[in-house]
């Protein structure tokens, strides 16, 4: 049985047209490559061929080069995000830091006032830390943290940097409840510092107001006066800040003027206050003299003997230096 024939032969056979093909093949190489050599013409045709053959390259990469832009695209998005995030975390801490230094800052200012007015007023003062307030429509009062077992007693004096806070109203074993000068159940004499005229401040229901309701028709009192305590009562000390006279108007009776002034301590931003252990005596008649006269060695003679005048008993001291010795027990020694 016959064998089938090829289809297609190879392309060098092995016959003499074979050899002829594979000859001129190989010639028309070297021409080809003579010409590059020397003229460039293939590196032309290569040139030609990129700019029509580059598009297509580019079209095939696309979707690659989208996919790839994509995803960098989300991977900075989310980097950015990050970043501004920590940023932002990074900022709030940073302001919250600035707000508590500057907290901070201020409470040390406060407490080198207090301290200035401790070491200015050489009074035995004692620091308090305020713990709560109650500024209601019919009280205003203050809790510090000291109370009967720092020796704090009722009555004693309030103060700040600035003036006359109030008084302490009720004493507890660790804490003391402080009645405000603002308080309407409270009052404190003062007098206008430019005049030395003497009237009391009330509180009232306003926390920035006090209220002088008794000051004469024809008293000299005008807006931006100063009031200091007078130290009439024993309760307060003279001369603090009260507050400063903001108006002057005529009384409902029409028989007194009616001031009202601010309050010179800062009773709604107050944090620290001195409570005043030195308190003035009361005032009041001063006490009975003690009596003077001669010792009982000195006594006078007998009646007998008292009874001549010109009679000089011995032993008994003149009336000359009778006279001498007491003025010698009546001077205090030194």
């Amino acid at each position: 049985m016959p064998l089938a024939r090829e289809e297609s032969s190879p392309l060098f056979a092995g016959t003499a047209a074979g050899t002829l093909r594979l000859m001129f093949y190989l010639a028309l190489a070297m021409v080809l490559m003579v010409l590059d050599h020397r003229n460039g013409w293939l590196w032309r045709l290569r040139y030609a061929t990129a700019i029509v053959v580059e598009p297509v390259y580019r079209l095939a990469s696309l979707p690659a080069d989208g996919f790839h832009a994509l995803s960098v695209a989300f991977a900075d998005r989310r980097l950015l995000t990050e970043q501004n995030q920590r940023l932002r975390e990074d900022l709030l801490l940073a302001n919250a830091k600035l707000n508590r230094m500057a907290a901070v800052a201020e409470q040390n200012q406060r407490l080198k006032e207090l301290l200035d007015t401790q070491h200015s007023l050489e009074l035995h003062v004692q620091m308090a830390r305020v713990i709560g307030v109650d500024m209601g429509a019919s009280r205003h009062r203050m809790m510090i943290n000291l109370g009967a077992r720092d020796g704090i007693k009722s009555g004693q004096p309030v103060i700040d940097a600035h003036g006359v806070v109030g008084q302490i109203v009720e004493v507890l074993p660790n804490s003391a409840l402080v009645m405000l000068v603002t308080d309407p159940d409270h009052a404190v004499p003062v007098m206008i510092q430019r005049t030395g005229l003497r009237t009391i401040a009330y509180g009232s229901r306003n926390s920035q107001q006090l209220s002088l309701p008794n000051v004469p028709m024809a008293a000299d009192v005008h807006a931006g006066d100063k009031l200091l305590t007078s130290g009439l009562g024993g309760r307060f000390p003279q001369g603090f800040p009260v507050g400063e006279i903001g108006s002057v108007v005529p009384s409902a009776s029409g028989m007194f003027l009616e001031a009202h002034a601010a309050p010179s301590a800062d009773l709604d931003r107050a944090d620290e206050v001195l409570v005043l252990h030195d308190l003035p005596e009361p005032a009041g008649p001063p006490p009975p003299a003690a009596p003077v006269g001669p010792p009982a060695s000195e006594a006078p003679a007998p009646a007998s003997t008292a009874a001549l005048p010109h009679a000089t008993v011995p032993g008994t001291p003149t009336t000359s230096a009778r006279a001498a010795a007491a003025q010698t027990i009546g001077t205090p020694s030194t």
